[in-house]
């Protein structure tokens, strides 16, 4: 299990990651352009089949 999350990015640390004011979906992603009650990186990579391609660092 650690290594699928090794896997991913994390979407804390995401450019196009933020927290809504929709408390039935808390996270979303403006890249992809969709909000989720999981995290969009687990989202993303549950509907593609792959990891996150969209993930950014954020500017510090």
């Amino acid at each position: 299990m650690a290594e699928a999350s090794a896997e991913r990015p994390n979407c804390t640390y995401c450019a196009y990651y933020y927290v809504t004011w929709d408390a039935r979906f808390p996270r979303g992603c403006k890249a992809y352009g969709f909000k989720s009650r999981e995290w969009p990186t687990a989202a993303v990579l549950r509907a593609s089949g792959q990891p996150c391609l969209q993930y950014t660092p954020k500017r510090k």
